[in-house]
């Protein structure tokens, strides 16, 4: 598997031109503080409506303006890269920002002052905040540190999604791009179809995964060790605190940004793996994981925002490597857009069928049996491809 563009300067001499742009990733948690100075000023509901064109609008539009970035760091360079300690400063830095922001959400909730849109702007615009923050859990629950796995329990505890850090980490890299991984979409499964079955089986599969890893030394999985039991031991410690100091009143507020801050989380895990299936081999045995069971995006803006989760493909070839030493490869299918487009997509499901399917099947060259199928459609996607003929369309040029 080749690089897309490997940089072609000495490794000695190579520098992250994007260096300085890194920190905007920290604007995210400050749009609850930017609304807030805002509705202050103007005191209009519609003002917490803001963070959310800024994300689903603004990005998207500036995402296309600015275009991708495929240019990989040197091999050589990435121990240097890796090491440096300013990039995981930043991912340190989310969790103040984002819990401050959840404070003051609450503060605002139950001061009296907002009408109905504004109280809904709110919402969403916490969940936002905390559901990109599941994100920032993401980058550091891989990491081999003590201290970045237990902050990426600190990160999810807003969105009572703790049981994520495991089973993302031993449940979804283990089967991901398989019939048998909740957090694996389906080629002709809609979001709607797709988020129950996530999160019922994601959650069922952390604790099996927990569970299974105490009885095996013939102890109960019942211990603060749990780390499904000590994660959501969290999230009611978090909430629990917000009660006292708020009241009672802000419970509404913490339940709803809660699912929809996870739910924007399933949203991404739809569309990183939409329909890709790898192979058995003739053992029986899956094939091993690599570029080509991720959809990948290099556009440049929005990798910088979300700590370049969208170079996925890499990601799960190497779950290790950090953020900023992700690689962009040939190999990897290609979404047309970065994540912020996307996720509106994915919320159509017509629109995104059409967008979508087509470039599945390009990836497969037209056999639907090498994909993953949602059993449900394979009769419509058998229809398409008789009645289309060549359905699927070239492969989305670089």
């Amino acid at each position: 598997m080749s690089a897309a563009v490997q940089a072609t300067i000495p490794p000695a001499a190579w520098r992250d031109s994007r260096k300085p742009f890194w920190p905007l990733a920290l604007l995210v948690p400050g749009l609850p503080f930017m609304a807030w100075l805002l509705w202050r000023d103007v005191a209009g509901g519609w003002v917490w409506w803001l963070p959310v064109v800024a994300v689903f609008v603004m990005i998207p539009v500036v995402d296309l303006l600015v275009g991708d970035s495929v240019t990989n760091p040197p091999d050589e360079a990435v121990p240097r890269l890796s090491g440096d300690g300013y990039y995981r400063w930043l991912t340190y830095l989310y969790l103040p920002a984002q819990y401050g922001g959840l404070a003051l959400g609450c503060a605002v909730w139950v001061s009296g002052r907002l009408d109905a849109v504004g109280a809904a702007g709110l919402v969403v615009t916490l969940a936002i905040v905390d559901g990109i923050a599941i994100n920032t859990a993401h980058e550091l629950g891989h990491k081999r540190e003590r201290v970045e796995r237990w902050l990426s329990k600190v990160a999810l505890a807003p969105t009572g999604y703790g049981h994520f850090h495991v089973e993302h980490n031993r449940g979804h890299h283990v089967r991901v791009a398989t019939s048998e991984d909740p957090a694996s979409s389906r080629l002709g499964e809609s979001f709607y179809a797709f988020w129950p079955r996530t999160v019922r089986g994601s959650l069922r599969s952390a604790w099996r995964l927990e569970t299974a890893r105490f009885r095996i030394r013939g102890r109960s999985p019942w211990t603060p060790r749990n780390d499904v039991l000590n994660a959501w031991a969290m999230t009611l410690v978090l909430f629990g605190v917000l009660v006292a100091v708020f009241g009672p009143a802000v419970l509404p507020l913490l339940v709803l940004q809660a699912i929809l801050g996870f739910s924007l989380l399933e949203v991404v895990n739809y569309l990183e793996h939409y329909g890709l299936a790898r192979q058995r081999n003739a053992a029986g045995r899956y094939e091993k994981v690599d570029p080509r069971h991720s959809w990948n995006s290099d556009r440049t803006v929005t990798n910088i925002f979300l700590f370049q989760l969208q170079r996925h493909s890499d990601h799960h070839a190497n779950p290790l490597r950090r953020y900023q030493a992700l690689r962009s490869f040939d190999s990897s299918p290609q979404l047309p857009a970065g994540y912020a487009t996307m996720i509106v997509v994915a919320l159509v499901p017509p629109l995104w069928r059409r967008v979508m399917d087509r470039r599945v099947l390009a990836h497969y060259g037209g056999d639907l049996e090498l994909a993953n199928v949602h059993p449900p459609a394979r009769a419509r996607l058998r229809r398409r491809l008789r009645l289309d003929g060549a359905p699927a369309p070239a492969p989305t040029p670089r």
